[in-house]
């Protein structure tokens, strides 16, 4: 067959010949090459086929997850970008939008956990202020393997150490996240890295080439070797010793990339960009791709003129590179000087590499020579897109039965191994690291509420955020436990007094060409998918990581999400840490559950039973009765329960006080057997949060609480010495001091993973 005059290209003296071994090693299957063949009409060039392999992969063109993902809500009347951009964007009022967007880092921050995290945190920057959005927050979602694990503790370090390095160095405060530890990641950790930006709702810069004839400009760093065949390598399983895959990691510096936001920030203040793109995963080829594929149009590149770092370098390596900190841009025809000009001025690279076409056609030179060409098309909507075979697992009904765990027996030591445990235990230690106060726009810090609260520059509203994920529910229950996650998200933006928003999400999964991966995967779309819908909240952007897996050991499944949510001006935000004096109130109707729960697994090593399940209508009436307390000003302090259950959260709120409570007394109605009382006071349940009101005012809250149909109940005082939990006898089932609770849960992290520990609070 003879391709069409428009589509054929010649193979380069002194690249490979296309062979069956080739074609494996790039990805492609045997049916995705012959594919490839039909769509040419002729063998490929060793350039397409590395091409093909790219934006091909699962990372780049969701062939597996698109058809699921599109069941996902992704509207609402605040929604000004939804899916499909370099990020999301909600209106907030005021003129103003905020971007944001959460993204994986997995395979490259196993292999090399320093600079696989910087380039994850320098990756979903771009993204946001691609969008003429000023970033103003990251959040990170973290998981690793057993404490014990012989690369927990390097791997863990060298991840901090990384977000640290590149965030303090751009000057974006790390103001919230979350982190966990299972054996499931000993091989495979995770590393989703989210931004938070404000635009102006009226500026919104988007990737979409448009108009043939308008040059193509590369901004930012020179191209090098790193980072080649980057998306191909997070589209496929590790194998024993994948730690060694060092050359497919990106290197990130993150001086340069604070040079490019603000060449960039000032180029979207003047008529000059039709486009602008980062080049992240796939490089230059995806960020091409992508803009003509929006635009519908044709893209030439001419490769040659590419600023590279290293001499040599083939059109293949050009293309697939992913360097760091380059973006590539669409400019007005006859306004490509003062592109130039504004990266000259913060000593950056900027040169045109080539211009829009009407043709269709994605066409790469070298010196005159065409070494590819492929319909736009062919790569982006014509890409793969499966329906994998999904089956049950063979496991499930053994994994949801009911684990027989009998009952410790000292309500103290085991709330003590809890707070010490490292999914639970302070995070000092981590987010010490992080500069959560540059920019001084952080109103709740890390460790001290629910989500994270942030100053609106030109507003007189305040922005909470945070991500919540919980695998062990997933892998329990995924369609249940997804809709948990989102519960817990919305619930934790509530107990700051704001109402969600918006939220992005990043699906860490294992290998979808295994049925029971799949099914979980189906299940868990779904039930978040529904959880969005009770909640009103739209997704806006996203992120699937599939083949998270090392030899036969899958993660769990991993869907994270990342919410943002809207503080009305007036209201103080609230926090999590308990005032000197006055009256605890459990809201909602606790139905505490001990499968898959913290101290299932803590205690008796079990994951095992059913997971907390959500019950919609209580769960939004208690959002509700948050805010409007809040706007009330009746609350002066609030905690979701969690992990750990109602005597962990409320012991987390005693240590946030850091002295200012030095003690905290409820009676919980419970039977007295040992059983029933470590399961109200460590089972876990949704649709519930502690409250603490002032004694004069707890009338008021309770009847606000019968006004809006939220349960409430009266359980306690703050006062005393330490934490003192009663049955329903009066029989004292826990007593402990304040001291030693904070001793456990301030140490607990950093002696479970064998780090340096942090010095005291102050």
């Amino acid at each position: 067959m003879n391709p069409p005059a428009a589509f054929s290209a010649d193979p380069r003296q002194g690249d490979p010949a296309i062979t069956d071994q080739l074609i494996a090693e790039h990805g492609l299957t045997p049916d995705e090459y012959q594919k490839v063949l039909g769509i040419l009409g002729r063998p490929p060039t060793w350039t397409e086929l590395g091409v093909f392999s790219v934006m091909w992969s699962e990372h780049c063109s969701y062939k597996t997850s698109r058809r699921f993902l599109k069941t996902l809500p992704t509207e609402g009347e605040r929604v000004l970008q939804g899916p499909g951009e370099n990020a999301g964007v909600v209106d907030v009022g005021d003129g103003l939008g905020v971007c944001f967007k959460m993204e994986s880092h997995n395979h490259p921050s196993f292999i090399e956990p320093y600079q696989g995290a910087a380039t994850g945190v320098g990756g979903i920057l771009r993204d946001v202020f691609t969008m003429n959005a000023r970033p103003i927050a990251l959040l990170n979602s973290l998981r690793f393997g057993t404490p014990e694990h012989p690369r927990t503790s390097y791997l863990v370090d060298g991840v901090v150490d990384g977000i640290a390095g590149y965030g303090n160095c751009m000057g974006i405060p790390t103001v919230g996240g979350e982190i966990d530890f299972n054996r499931c990641y000993n091989g495979n950790i995770l590393v989703n890295a989210m931004a938070v930006g404000i635009v102006p709702a009226d500026r919104i810069f988007r990737g979409i080439a448009a108009g043939p004839g308008n040059p193509v400009l590369y901004v930012g760093s020179r191209t090098g070797r790193d980072g080649i065949h980057g998306a191909t390598m997070a589209s496929d399983s590790f194998e024993e010793g994948g730690e060694g895959r060092r050359p497919t990691v990106q290197v990130g510096d993150p001086y340069t990339e604070k040079r490019l936001l603000e060449a960039c920030m000032e180029l979207m203040q003047q008529d000059a960009v039709i486009a602008i793109q980062d080049m992240g995963a796939a490089g230059l080829t995806s960020s091409s791709v992508e803009m003509a594929g929006r635009g519908g149009t044709g893209l030439v590149l001419h490769v040659d003129r590419i600023p590279r770092r290293e001499p040599g370098m083939t059109p293949y390596e050009c293309l697939l590179s992913e360097s760091q900190e380059r973006m590539l841009i669409v400019a007005a025809a006859g306004r490509e000087h003062i592109v130039e000009e504004v990266f000259t001025k913060w000593d950056l690279e900027a040169v045109v590499v080539g211009e829009v076409t009407d043709d269709g056609c994605w066409r790469i030179l070298e010196d005159g020579q065409t070494v590819a060409a492929i319909p736009v098309l062919a790569l982006t909507d014509e890409a793969p897109n499966y329906d994998r075979p999904r089956e049950k697992p063979a496991d499930l009904k053994q994994r949801q039965t009911t684990p027989e765990l009998s009952a410790h027996g000292d309500c103290a030591a085991v709330l003590e191994r809890l707070l010490g445990s490292p999914g639970i235990a302070d995070k000092r230690w981590v987010y010490r690291q992080y500069d959560h106060m540059v920019r001084l726009g952080t109103l709740e810090r890390p460790g001290d509420a629910d989500a994270a609260v942030l100053r609106l520059p030109g507003s007189k509203r305040m922005l909470a955020v945070c991500v919540d994920g919980n695998s062990v529910h997933v892998k329990l229950d995924p369609f249940g436990g997804a809709q948990g996650i989102i519960a817990e998200a919305c619930r934790n933006l509530a107990c700051t007094g704001a109402q969600a928003i918006g939220a992005t999400d990043c699906l860490n999964f294992g290998n979808p060409e295994r049925p029971d991966v799949m099914w979980e995967f189906e299940q868990a779309v779904l039930g978040l998918g529904e959880g969005l819908r009770q909640a009103h909240v739209p997704i806006v952007s996203g992120n699937v990581s599939f083949y998270n897996e090392t030899g036969e050991q899958s993660i769990h499944p991993t869907p994270t999400i990342g919410m943002v949510g809207l503080i009305e001006a007036g209201v103080s935000p609230l926090g999590m840490a308990l005032p000197s004096a006055g009256s605890l109130v459990l809201l909602g109707s606790p139905r505490p559950v001990l499968g898959g729960s913290a101290y299932a697994r803590v205690i008796h090593d079990s994951e095992q039973g059913m997971p907390p399940q959500v019950y919609w209508s209580e769960e939004l009436a208690l959002h509700q009765l948050l805010r409007e307390a809040a706007q009330r000003g009746l609350l002066l302090a609030a905690h979701d329960l969690s992990e750990g259950g109602l005597a962990t959260s409320l012991a987390e709120m005693l240590i946030s006080s850091r002295g200012k409570a030095s003690g905290c007394q409820i009676q919980v109605p419970c039977p007295p057997s040992a059983e029933a009382v470590e399961l109200s006071l460590f089972g876990e349940t949704h649709g519930c949060a502690w409250v603490a009101v002032e004694d004069e005012r707890r009338a008021e809250l309770l009847a606000l609480c019968q006004e809006m149909q939220c349960r409430a109940t009266a359980l306690g005082s703050i006062g005393g010495e330490g934490l003192r939990i009663l049955d329903a006898q009066g029989s004292v089932v826990l007593d402990r001091s304040a001291e030693s609770l904070r001793k456990a849960f301030e140490g607990g992290f950093a002696e479970s993973i064998g780090l340096s520990p942090c010095p005291p609070r102050v």
